[in-house]
């Protein structure tokens, strides 16, 4: 998988790129076209996913809001905040969208582990969330994912002592993926108030450097790049 390093970017013609780039790659009269991983940050924005509604943001205070094709609802992104894109073709990768989804968490918290925090899954709620009592605790929470397809969670997620650390969101076309994932390091968080984070009402956001690991964005980004290159490998 190309690593490349945009930086920081604008998130409208970035989005437009990794359109392009899909569309294109992997057509019957073309040569395979490698992975992609771009990681980059972007300017203050809120992007809605296909199933966003209007009223999870209540106050965008002049931060623009980009409506786009990925899945999910309202997210933001800003300074301070690792962002991957991984351009996959998953039947050539071996994988379906599923365990694609589990692979991006795993190396989310893989990637907090590296800095000694303890990321977890919350079950019917993409994502990665901390204990905020205790980010480093390895206790297990209530309702996370089950193995035992059987047991099918109906209730809306609990998010009570938790903060949510890093967000994705998904767009498959023709096997391929774009969109992607965001790490919270060390950003203004404040706009995380003025919308319900991924359509949750009074769901609280974090970063890293509001639980007290310091870490530059670099830092976090190479970690994170590292990660995402081992355990989204076919």
């Amino acid at each position: 998988m190309l690593l490349l390093q945009l930086g920081r970017v604008e998130y409208a013609p970035t989005y437009a790129a990794m359109q392009a780039f899909t569309a294109q790659r992997d057509l019957p009269e073309q040569e395979p076209t490698e992975d992609q991983l771009w990681i980059c940050e972007h300017p203050p924005v809120y992007t809605q996913g296909l199933a966003g509604k209007p009223e999870h943001i209540f106050n965008p205070s002049g931060i623009p809001v980009v409506q786009t094709n990925r899945g999910g609802q309202v997210t933001y992104h800003g300074p301070g905040q690792v962002v991957g894109y991984p351009l996959i073709n998953l039947k050539r990768a071996g994988y379906f969208v599923k365990e694609y989804v589990y692979r991006i968490e795993e190396a989310l918290i893989r990637t907090l582990l590296h800095f000694g925090v303890t990321g977890h899954r919350v079950a019917g709620a993409p994502g990665i969330y901390i204990r905020l009592d205790d980010p480093a605790g390895h206790a297990p929470l209530a309702n996370r994912p089950s193995k035992d397809a059987s047991n099918v969670h109906t209730a809306e997620p609990d998010f009570r002592g938790l903060g949510k650390i890093a967000a994705l969101g998904i767009k498959v076309s023709r096997n391929c993926t774009y969109h992607g994932l965001a790490l919270n390091v060390a950003m203004d968080l404040e706009p995380f108030a003025c919308i319900n984070p991924c359509g949750y009402v009074a769901l609280q956001t974090v970063d890293l450097s509001t639980i007290g690991v310091s870490v530059s964005w670099d830092d976090a980004a190479d970690v994170l790049s590292r990660k995402l290159a081992t355990y989204l490998a076919p």
